[in-house]
């Protein structure tokens, strides 16, 4: 008798089957050729964090002889087997994309990636001297041997092993390697002169080469690039920090000696040398990979950024200026006449940078209260804040220390901020500040006004370019309020307050959701019509799962349009038969959460910096945040309306937890959201520029009252 299927997917491999859709893009000949190589190499890039994160943690769990099992029913240990099968499969499937779809259309374009046996004598001499001016006054080798005296490679760094022949000391023959660490400031992708394209040949070749340079009278049996991911899911101890700053920056320490859970390796190593290095890094056999082909495939976005092959790329789209904004005037008369919504990256980021960059500089602000999760290398909302403190306003920050990967820019930001001035907070004890937040506070004929920017993305203009985003700008009165008390809860020892309109968690976001679920199952259940439809990164909860296959059962229409995990069974009979799950990869990132649910006709809608998953509901501070004003509710609709229709990039879930391309039949109308979307914002903006132009502005005369005639 077969066994029955769990209720739940199992989130690890949710996760990878989103990581497939990346790669489907790679895969997709009507995705142009750069950007499948920079699909591809972001399906690398994000396996480097899975095995940091996600992987790293289980072996920790294993190790631990913990067993407690996941919603699914796995153990950690089941949980690594399942992922090593699959991850596996993920791995052979990139190197084939990478060999078999893009390499050869690649060098019909000129982006010719060459080996040693193909060298022209002039191209050897050139690499030769590359390698003796640039490579070797760089490179130290180090003799390594098991146990305590093997070096502490670098995380995802670039090596090379090296084995030497074995020396004959008292009749005993003893193997001997090196290790040659290629540093990450070197040129990964080295130019070689070919009079027309862009001709190359990756670092390690070029070491593997010349090796014998390096050991002079020696003979080199082999020398193999291999790369280690080591364990990064390390936090700080807070309860034990007595300066959390110091505490974060010995966590980011620690994980530069964390335990090996990846060794990715060339496969044409010896088993002798495999077998050796396996030994000294203490892998376990499931996390060994041997690549057939170039190490580190997500290096290969600097290919995918060359200059010069604009052809082989999409046709630029543009964030548009918002038609709801006039740029004459000030971004305070604008928000105190009217709420915006803004969706990025259709919509330009400038007016967010706008409000805290007006804010630094106008003489009745009082005060800007930001929360900051991540942001870019030169952000300006950093120079923003720093310009407003040091002008004397009152500025606090609240610098997220423990945003993951992100921690050593924040501490940095942090300290900067604070010699500005500003007061800094380094989060919230036992809990990451991930709600996106910036406050206001301006002193105008009327009284003390708040205005408030509520966001789903973070206060990033780079990313704010490639992801998609929602940004509601007020100066609502309760908005203002609530924002000051959530805000001060945060930063304060003050109890949570109850707030008019803001949901917050991890205080009550998760039963707000369960009871508007629950409130449209018992609509549906009295006759009534019921539907809920949401937009986000990730469902995991698994309360929140029960609850919408409650809904089902009660035969609430449920849409859920889910960029990544996505833990819930659709169309499972009997189950979850009402519910359908969507997810769209395109060239931006969904990000954006939105929650929508009918509420007798009286919709209820939502944007959030939340994703229902445990993380989120229970170990970060967020925000949901309801949209009130008509104009922007309406914006919300369309954008969801225009999401859920995509024909194009739109994959559907099946109840076994893989993924379809949308049947299209011939009368069914192509829509692709995510251009939709961009050509709605371009058109609107042209309308909006035109209805300016048709408004009359009378040149006034000076105003000279009390001036002497």
């Amino acid at each position: 008798m077969p066994r029955r299927r769990s209720r739940f997917i199992n989130r690890e491999l949710s996760w990878l089957e989103f990581n497939q859709r990346v790669l489907d893009e790679a895969l997709d000949a009507d995705v142009p050729l750069l950007e499948q190589l920079n699909f591809l190499s972001i399906t690398a890039s994000n396996l480097d964090e899975f095995f940091m994160v996600r992987v790293g943690g289980l072996e920790m769990l294993t190790d631990r002889g913990i067993t407690k099992r996941d919603p699914c029913g796995w153990t950690p240990a089941k949980q690594l087997e399942r992922i090593a099968v699959r991850a596996r499969l993920m791995v052979e499937a990139q190197y084939n994309c990478y060999r078999e779809n893009l390499e050869a259309r690649l060098e019909e374009q000129g982006i010719r990636r060459i080996r040693a046996e193909n060298l022209l004598p002039n191209q050897t001499t050139h690499l030769e001297r590359y390698f003796e001016e640039e490579v070797f006054p760089v490179v130290s080798p180090m003799a390594v041997g098991r146990g305590a005296d093997f070096p502490g490679l670098a995380n995802l760094g670039l090596h090379v092993m090296v084995r030497l022949k074995p020396a004959k000391r008292g009749g005993k023959t003893t193997q001997r390697y090196a290790v040659i660490p290629i540093g990450a400031n070197m040129e990964r992708f080295v130019n070689v002169p070919s009079g027309t394209g862009f001709t190359y040949m990756t670092i390690e070749d070029v070491v593997r080469m010349f090796v014998d340079h390096l050991f002079p009278g020696e003979d080199v049996l082999e020398a193999v690039p291999f790369r280690i991911t080591r364990n990064a899911d390390m936090s700080a101890r807070e309860d034990q920090a007595g300066d959390f700053l110091a505490e974060m920056e010995n966590v980011l320490d620690q994980r530069k000696r964390g335990d090996c859970v990846r060794l990715e390796i060339k496969s044409i190593c010896s088993k002798t040398l495999l077998s050796f290095l396996v030994r000294a890094l203490k892998v376990k056999q499931r996390n060994v990979y041997l690549v057939p082909g170039p190490m580190d495939l997500s290096a290969f976005s600097a290919i995918a950024a060359l200059e010069g092959f604009e052809h082989l790329r999409y046709d630029p789209w543009k964030p548009q200026p918002s038609p709801e904004l006039d740029p004459r005037k000030s971004i305070f008369e604008e928000l105190s006449q009217k709420d915006i919504l803004l969706y990025h990256p259709y919509d330009s980021f400038d007016p967010v940078l706008r409000l805290v960059q007006e804010a630094a500089e106008d003489p009745d602000v009082l005060a800007v209260k930001q929360i900051l999760y991540r942001v870019s290398r030169n952000s300006p909302v950093v120079e923003a804040l720093r310009t407003a403190a040091e002008r004397g306003k009152y500025v606090t920050v609240i610098v997220e220390l423990k945003a993951r990967f992100d921690e050593a820019r924040n501490i940095e930001w942090a300290r900067e901020l604070e010699q500005a001035g500003a007061q800094v907070i380094y989060g919230v004890k036992g809990l990451k500040t991930h709600a996106k937040l910036c406050i206001v506070v301006r002193r105008e004929t009327r009284g003390v006004v708040r205005y408030v920017h509520f966001g789903t993305g973070n206060y990033n203009e780079r990313t704010a370019r490639l992801y998609s985003d929602i940004s509601y700008m007020t100066s609502d009165a309760e908005f203002g309020a609530d924002a000051s008390l959530f805000l001060n809860s945060v930063t304060g020892y003050s109890e949570p307050q109850a707030l008019s309109r803001l949901v917050p968690a991890p205080m009550i976001l998760r039963e707000e959701l369960l009871e508007l679920i629950d409130s449209e199952t018992q609509r549906r259940r009295q006759g009534q019509r019921a539907a809920i439809r949401a937009k986000m990164n990730s469902l995991v909860c698994p309360k929140i799962i029960r609850a919408l296959y409650a809904a089902s059962q009660a035969g609430v229409k449920i849409e859920l349009n889910i960029r990544g995990i996505c833990c819930l069974r659709p169309g499972v009979k009997g189950l979850s038969e009402n519910i359908k799950v969507v997810s769209i990869v395109d060239r931006f990132l969904e990000h954006s959460r939105v929650f929508v649910f009918r509420h007798g006709g009286d919709y209820k809608m939502f944007i959030s910096s939340a994703d229902w998953m445990p993380r989120n509901l229970d170990r970060r501070v967020e925000l949901m945040v309801p949209i009130v004003d008509p104009a922007a509710r309406e914006r919300v609709r369309t954008i969801l309306d225009t999401h859920f229709s995509d024909t194009v990039k739109g994959r559907v879930l099946r109840s076994d937890g893989t993924y379809h391309k949308k049947r299209r039949t011939s009368r069914a109308r192509t829509v692709r959201s995510q251009e939709a979307l961009c050509r709605m914002a371009v058109e609107a903006g042209r309308q909006g520029k035109s209805a300016r132009r048709q408004v009359f502005e009378p040149l006034r005369p000076p105003d000279r009252a009390g001036s002497k005639r």
